[in-house]
């Protein structure tokens, strides 16, 4: 009998095991090539695991902990596929019956299509949303995540079950119930973390404010002939995140990492965009912001936002890194004081653009106003050097000319 062992695979350097999220086939059942099997959750991104061959599961491990390498079941190769004993049945009947039964024969090439990923399943069975009514944009036309989180609950189920639908609907606020939800392997990487960058670097904050009309207005001129031509649209993250790497090349010691006994200096800007996903904050990386143009950077980060969307993130798209930013304007922010994302030294914080009365040449005018933080380890940066990062971003937004021609 051959048998195919499924093992849990390497998934970056630091990354040493992993959870499992979730069988997406049952034990004992037949699987084709290339079918999802498993769900994986590492501590930088999930991933789900494919079927080497065709045959029968056997699933050793149905959840826990596991380490890489560890095998969690195997295919026994020599079971037989479930599409090859449905090749002679059309050659028995008749014509109109061959005619009938070949429409089944189709759906098995595609297996997961209308099928949840265990994380869709999850979300489907708490919203009480009709699987049918989902159209799966994952692979093969798997229900993502992100599917379930764009669909809502059908009139038919309501109609249904008309008395217990609004009482499960309803929150248990006033009932004064408790409930306990696993933490995923995601969020406790994300606490350990920022626990560790308060315990071991010396963090301050320094603030200034942005005045957004010239960048606004460049936007507003640009952004439908910028979409026709680049096919992705023209948003703030890429004149800031430009903008930064501009700043960095600068003060480099903001791009710059605590050593043993000294300071590492980087001679090239990475950039971690800050992203939500639904299983927690990932911070994937646009490489050498500096040599990549606005249209560049957008079509980026809108991938990497897709991706972490989804839960197609990988550990390699998160590895490294020397400078974050991250947008908690999308989210309504007027203010707030970012952790350093470690080991890294700095992280800027942007948040909602609001319309404020400042003074312009002795005169009172409204203008939309956005303020930054800058977060940073104080034992290598001084404060005016993170002062004169801030002032460099300021400059370079408020005249975006300086930053189209390298000013």
């Amino acid at each position: 009998m051959a048998k195919i062992e499924i093992k849990v695979p390497a998934a970056g350097e630091s990354v040493t095991e992993a959870d499992i999220a979730g069988w997406m086939k049952k034990n004992g059942t037949v699987v084709n090539v290339d079918d999802e099997l498993v769900e994986l959750e590492t501590d930088k991104a999930s991933m789900p695991l494919m079927a080497e061959a065709a045959g029968k599961l056997t699933i050793t491990i149905q959840e826990g902990t596991v380490k890489v390498g560890q095998v969690i079941g195997f295919i026994d190769t020599d079971a037989t596929a479930p599409s090859a004993p449905s090749a002679p049945a059309p050659q028995t009947p008749s014509a109109p019956q061959s005619t009938q039964e070949q429409p089944k024969s189709q759906p098995t090439q595609s297996h997961a299509a209308g099928h949840p990923s265990p994380a869709a399943a999850k979300q489907i069975a708490e919203k009480g949303i009709d699987p049918s009514t989902i159209q799966g944009t994952g692979k093969d036309g798997r229900i993502t995540k992100s599917d379930t989180a764009q669909a809502s609950v059908p009139p038919v189920a309501v109609a249904e079950t008309p008395s217990p639908s609004p009482e499960i609907a309803q929150p248990q606020y006033g009932n004064r119930t408790k409930r306990a939800e696993k933490m995923s392997r995601i969020r406790k990487t994300i606490s350990k973390r920022l626990v560790e960058a308060q315990h071991t670097a010396a963090l301050l904050t320094t603030f200034n404010e942005i005045d957004m009309s010239a960048v606004m207005a460049l936007r507003k001129h640009y952004k439908d002939e910028f979409k026709e031509k680049h096919g992705v649209g023209l948003g703030f993250m890429s004149f800031f995140t430009k903008a930064a790497s501009v700043a960095l090349r600068e003060i480099p010691v903001i791009n710059a990492q605590v050593g043993e006994d000294d300071i590492i200096f980087h001679d090239y800007a990475d950039i971690g965009i800050a992203v939500s996903t639904p299983r927690g904050l990932v911070v994937p990386i646009v490489r050498n912001v500096e040599t990549l143009s606005l249209s560049q950077i957008e079509s980026t980060i809108l991938s990497y936002a897709k991706r972490g969307r989804d839960g197609k993130l990988t550990p390699e798209d998160m590895e490294g890194g020397t400078f974050t930013i991250t947008n908690g304007g999308v989210f309504g922010s007027m203010l707030s004081t970012p952790i350093v994302n470690r080991p890294q030294s700095a992280i800027l914080g942007m948040h909602n653009i609001v319309e404020r009365p400042v003074a312009i040449n002795g005169e009172v005018k409204i203008r939309p106003i956005m303020y930054v933080a800058l977060t940073y380890d104080h034992r290598i940066i001084d404060g005016s050097d993170a002062v004169t990062f801030l002032v460099k971003i300021k400059t370079l937004i408020e005249e975006p000319t300086r930053l189209l021609l390298d000013l």
